[in-house]
């Protein structure tokens, strides 16, 4: 038993995070998407708005620390609102609420006088566009009446590649990809996940949803850079902050938003890949 703890111990230290609460809380969120997919679609949006408002406050807080003033409660009801455009209106419930959040916040943040007002409405514009209207791509994901199917490839894709980054990095990583953003992830890693991601990008979309598995492999390969890159940018965030974690919330992953950093820039690009093969086939 002491030797397991100490391959553990082991393994926590070179990847920077602690693997086994980690595994059981991705595993845990998995079941519970699937659950409501399957049996209360509704609640699924419901859950992600949720997660937003959470990662929102999570935000709120990083920023209030670096003495940059966010409406904390008029971003998450922001977020609600663009959750509810989004499942019941689409894509175009998701633009029209973006678009009447950001005049209304504007005009709010005009209460608080004209000192620092550029500072403030630049960080809550730019809170609004990167959680509640990225993240309002998920949500299109679920609608149509496959979106059990398309959630599943789209965690599938992600999980491969936040997993196989991990295992490979873990493994045989020596090389630093980005050591002013994230020391701990290497090339090796990355390629580790460009191999397993494209696999699984191709069975996935020929197993799953019965579209072209060329496409998926393609797919696989963008969701490797579009889940890299948020991961970085939320790194970059941290840093600019100085903190670790953006929270405590979820065992072995930090804030809500630490979870949602690879989701926010690879739902709107599955969408997007989606949308074509309907438009053209």
């Amino acid at each position: 038993m002491s030797d397991l703890h100490a391959i553990n111990d082991a393994i926590n230290k070179r990847a920077g995070r602690k693997l086994l609460p980690s595994i059981a809380t991705s595993l845990s969120l998995m079941a519970i998407v699937w659950a409501l997919l399957k049996y209360f679609p509704t609640g699924f949006a419901a859950l992600v708005a949720l997660a937003l408002v959470l990662a929102i406050k999570e935000l709120a807080i990083a920023f209030s620390a670096t003495d940059t003033y966010v409406s904390k409660r008029s971003l998450m009801a922001s977020s609600v609102g663009l959750s509810a455009g989004a499942w019941y209106g689409g894509i175009r419930g998701l633009a029209i609420g973006l678009g009447i959040a950001l005049c209304l916040m504007l005009i709010g943040l005009l209460r608080k006088g004209p000192q620092g007002f550029v500072k403030s409405a630049s960080a809550s514009v730019f809170s609004l566009v990167y959680l509640p209207f990225l993240a309002g791509f998920l949500i299109l994901l679920a609608r149509p009446h496959n979106g059990l199917q398309q959630i599943m490839v789209f965690v599938i894709l992600v999980a491969s590649n936040d997993t196989f980054a991990y295992v490979t990095g873990v493994l045989i990583g020596k090389h630093p990809m980005a050591p002013k953003l994230s020391p701990k992830k290497t090339w090796e890693g990355l390629a580790g996940s460009i191999i397993f991601t494209i696999a699984l990008g191709y069975i996935t979309f020929d197993g799953i949803l019965k579209l072209n598995p060329l496409v998926g492999a393609a797919v696989g390969l963008l969701i490797v850079v579009t889940a890299t890159t948020g991961d970085l940018i939320e790194s970059a965030i941290k840093r600019d902050f100085a903190i670790k974690d953006m929270g405590k919330l979820l065992p072995g992953h930090g804030g809500v938003l630490d979870r949602l950093d690879s989701i926010v820039l690879s739902a709107p690009a599955l969408w997007m890949v989606l949308e074509l093969v309907k438009h053209f086939s």
